[in-house]
Protein backbone atom coordinates (compact mmCIF):
# COMPACT_ATOMS: atom_id res chain seq x y z
CA UNK A 1 0.00 0.00 0.00
CA UNK A 2 1.23 3.38 -1.03
CA UNK A 3 -0.46 6.07 0.22
CA UNK A 4 0.38 9.82 -1.36
CA UNK A 5 0.29 12.78 0.63
CA UNK A 6 -0.46 15.98 -1.74
CA UNK A 7 2.76 18.48 -1.31
CA UNK A 8 2.25 21.11 -3.00
CA UNK A 9 1.68 23.16 0.29
CA UNK A 10 0.51 23.12 4.09
CA UNK A 11 0.81 20.53 6.77
CA UNK A 12 1.89 17.65 4.23
CA UNK A 13 4.88 16.64 6.71
CA UNK A 14 2.65 16.20 9.89
CA UNK A 15 0.97 13.55 7.43
CA UNK A 16 4.37 11.63 6.39
CA UNK A 17 5.60 11.40 9.85
CA UNK A 18 2.14 10.20 11.07
CA UNK A 19 1.89 7.61 8.54
CA UNK A 20 5.45 6.84 8.99
CA UNK A 21 4.50 6.14 12.87
CA UNK A 22 1.95 3.81 11.54
CA UNK A 23 4.16 1.80 9.51
CA UNK A 24 2.39 2.58 6.48
CA UNK A 25 4.40 3.17 3.06
CA UNK A 26 3.68 6.44 1.99
CA UNK A 27 4.94 9.43 -0.68
CA UNK A 28 4.47 12.65 -1.64
CA UNK A 29 2.75 13.80 -4.55
CA UNK A 30 3.89 16.63 -6.30
CA UNK A 31 2.63 15.54 -9.97
CA UNK A 32 0.24 13.52 -12.16
CA UNK A 33 3.25 10.91 -12.35
CA UNK A 34 3.35 10.18 -8.24
CA UNK A 35 -0.47 10.50 -8.05
CA UNK A 36 -0.83 7.90 -10.43
CA UNK A 37 1.89 5.47 -8.29
CA UNK A 38 -0.40 5.89 -5.45
CA UNK A 39 -3.34 3.64 -3.79
CA UNK A 40 -4.69 6.32 -2.02
CA UNK A 41 -3.97 10.11 -1.36
CA UNK A 42 -4.36 12.64 1.76
CA UNK A 43 -4.55 16.55 0.74
CA UNK A 44 -3.52 18.18 3.83
CA UNK A 45 -4.62 21.06 5.93
CA UNK A 46 -3.07 24.73 4.44
CA UNK A 47 -3.75 27.77 2.29
CA UNK A 48 -6.98 26.25 0.06
CA UNK A 49 -7.11 29.13 -2.71
CA UNK A 50 -3.08 28.45 -2.44
CA UNK A 51 -3.81 24.63 -3.20
CA UNK A 52 -6.02 25.28 -6.09
CA UNK A 53 -3.53 27.30 -7.91
CA UNK A 54 -0.72 24.95 -7.38
CA UNK A 55 -3.04 22.27 -8.10
CA UNK A 56 -3.73 24.00 -11.70
CA UNK A 57 -0.24 24.84 -12.57
CA UNK A 58 0.85 21.32 -11.70
CA UNK A 59 -2.27 20.21 -13.71
CA UNK A 60 -3.65 17.90 -10.97
CA UNK A 61 -6.69 19.84 -10.90
CA UNK A 62 -8.55 17.77 -13.22
CA UNK A 63 -6.54 14.12 -12.21
CA UNK A 64 -8.17 14.79 -8.78
CA UNK A 65 -11.40 15.43 -9.80
CA UNK A 66 -11.10 12.00 -11.50
CA UNK A 67 -9.09 10.09 -9.23
CA UNK A 68 -11.32 7.03 -8.18
CA UNK A 69 -9.20 5.31 -5.10
CA UNK A 70 -9.60 6.61 -1.59
CA UNK A 71 -9.17 10.29 -0.36
CA UNK A 72 -8.67 11.77 3.00
CA UNK A 73 -9.06 15.67 3.24
CA UNK A 74 -8.24 17.69 6.56
CA UNK A 75 -9.07 21.53 7.00
CA UNK A 76 -8.15 23.03 3.60
CA UNK A 77 -8.14 19.39 1.74
CA UNK A 78 -11.93 18.92 3.46
CA UNK A 79 -12.83 22.43 1.40
CA UNK A 80 -11.02 21.05 -1.64
CA UNK A 81 -13.38 17.86 -1.77
CA UNK A 82 -16.57 20.00 -0.80
CA UNK A 83 -19.32 20.04 -3.53
CA UNK A 84 -19.91 23.76 -2.45
CA UNK A 85 -17.89 26.47 -0.84
CA UNK A 86 -18.69 29.65 1.51
CA UNK A 87 -17.24 32.39 2.93
CA UNK A 88 -16.03 33.39 0.48
CA UNK A 89 -17.34 31.26 -2.62
CA UNK A 90 -14.46 29.22 -4.37
CA UNK A 91 -13.48 26.54 -6.68
CA UNK A 92 -13.79 23.32 -5.35
CA UNK A 93 -13.36 19.78 -6.82
CA UNK A 94 -16.83 18.96 -6.25
CA UNK A 95 -15.97 15.31 -4.37
CA UNK A 96 -17.83 14.96 -1.61
CA UNK A 97 -21.84 16.05 -1.02
CA UNK A 98 -21.18 18.83 1.65
CA UNK A 99 -20.82 22.86 2.12
CA UNK A 100 -17.59 23.62 3.59
CA UNK A 101 -17.66 27.22 5.37
CA UNK A 102 -14.24 28.65 5.84
CA UNK A 103 -12.80 29.84 8.96
CA UNK A 104 -16.23 28.45 10.75
CA UNK A 105 -14.53 27.71 14.05
CA UNK A 106 -12.11 30.96 13.97
CA UNK A 107 -9.50 32.27 12.62
CA UNK A 108 -5.80 31.44 13.95
CA UNK A 109 -5.77 33.03 17.11
CA UNK A 110 -9.19 30.61 17.82
CA UNK A 111 -6.39 27.75 16.89
CA UNK A 112 -7.06 25.44 19.87
CA UNK A 113 -7.90 21.61 21.26
CA UNK A 114 -10.62 19.87 21.83
CA UNK A 115 -12.36 16.52 23.26
CA UNK A 116 -14.50 16.20 20.52
CA UNK A 117 -16.87 12.77 19.94
CA UNK A 118 -15.86 9.50 17.48
CA UNK A 119 -19.25 7.98 16.55
CA UNK A 120 -17.58 5.01 14.54
CA UNK A 121 -16.57 3.76 17.82
CA UNK A 122 -18.35 6.10 20.55
CA UNK A 123 -15.35 7.34 22.24
CA UNK A 124 -14.21 10.64 23.21
CA UNK A 125 -11.83 11.94 20.77
CA UNK A 126 -8.65 14.55 20.42
CA UNK A 127 -9.11 17.24 17.68
CA UNK A 128 -6.96 20.36 16.91
CA UNK A 129 -9.28 23.00 15.41
CA UNK A 130 -6.83 25.75 13.05
CA UNK A 131 -9.21 27.81 10.88
CA UNK A 132 -11.22 24.84 10.65
CA UNK A 133 -14.26 24.62 8.16
CA UNK A 134 -17.87 24.05 9.20
CA UNK A 135 -18.69 21.09 7.25
CA UNK A 136 -22.71 20.48 6.09
CA UNK A 137 -24.28 17.44 4.32
CA UNK A 138 -26.31 18.46 1.25
CA UNK A 139 -27.65 14.65 0.59
CA UNK A 140 -27.88 13.43 4.73
CA UNK A 141 -28.57 9.53 3.12
CA UNK A 142 -25.17 9.43 1.38
CA UNK A 143 -23.03 10.90 3.85
CA UNK A 144 -22.02 8.70 7.23
CA UNK A 145 -20.80 11.05 10.02
CA UNK A 146 -17.72 10.10 11.73
CA UNK A 147 -16.82 12.58 14.24
CA UNK A 148 -19.05 15.33 16.22
CA UNK A 149 -17.86 18.59 18.01
CA UNK A 150 -20.37 20.48 20.34
CA UNK A 151 -23.34 18.51 18.39
CA UNK A 152 -21.53 19.94 15.04
CA UNK A 153 -20.23 17.25 12.39
CA UNK A 154 -16.77 17.68 11.85
CA UNK A 155 -15.45 14.44 9.87
CA UNK A 156 -18.13 12.93 6.91
CA UNK A 157 -17.36 9.94 5.09
CA UNK A 158 -19.07 9.20 1.58
CA UNK A 159 -17.99 6.08 -0.56
CA UNK A 160 -14.61 5.72 -0.61
CA UNK A 161 -13.94 9.80 0.52
CA UNK A 162 -13.14 10.87 4.09
CA UNK A 163 -13.20 14.86 4.91
CA UNK A 164 -12.51 15.81 8.79
CA UNK A 165 -12.75 19.87 9.71
CA UNK A 166 -10.04 19.14 12.19
CA UNK A 167 -6.25 18.55 11.97
CA UNK A 168 -5.84 14.79 13.08
CA UNK A 169 -2.11 14.34 12.15
CA UNK A 170 -1.11 16.71 14.92
CA UNK A 171 -3.27 14.25 17.55
CA UNK A 172 -1.13 11.72 19.17
CA UNK A 173 -3.76 8.81 19.29
CA UNK A 174 -3.78 9.08 15.30
CA UNK A 175 -7.47 7.61 14.64
CA UNK A 176 -8.50 8.86 11.91
CA UNK A 177 -5.49 7.50 9.81
CA UNK A 178 -5.93 4.48 10.89
CA UNK A 179 -9.65 4.36 10.01
CA UNK A 180 -8.32 5.57 6.68
CA UNK A 181 -5.82 2.86 6.60
CA UNK A 182 -8.99 0.49 7.38
CA UNK A 183 -11.13 1.91 4.68
CA UNK A 184 -8.18 1.61 1.93
CA UNK A 185 -7.81 -2.27 2.75
CA UNK A 186 -11.52 -3.14 3.14
CA UNK A 187 -11.89 -1.14 -0.63
CA UNK A 188 -9.10 -3.20 -1.66
CA UNK A 189 -10.64 -6.53 -0.69
CA UNK A 190 -13.98 -5.98 -1.90
CA UNK A 191 -12.26 -5.08 -5.14
CA UNK A 192 -10.12 -7.86 -5.39
CA UNK A 193 -12.78 -9.81 -4.80
CA UNK A 194 -15.09 -8.66 -7.45
CA UNK A 195 -12.28 -9.42 -10.32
Amino acid sequence: MNIGVLGLQGGYQAHIQCLNKLGTSCSLVRDRTTLKATDALIIPGGESSVMITLLKQQQLWNSLIDYEKPILGTCAGAILLAKSVESPTQDSLGRLNICATRNAYGRQLASRVVEGHCTVRDLGMEMIFIRAPKLTPLEKASIKILATYQNQIVAVQENNIIAASFHPELSQENYLHRYFIQQISVLAHQSHSAC
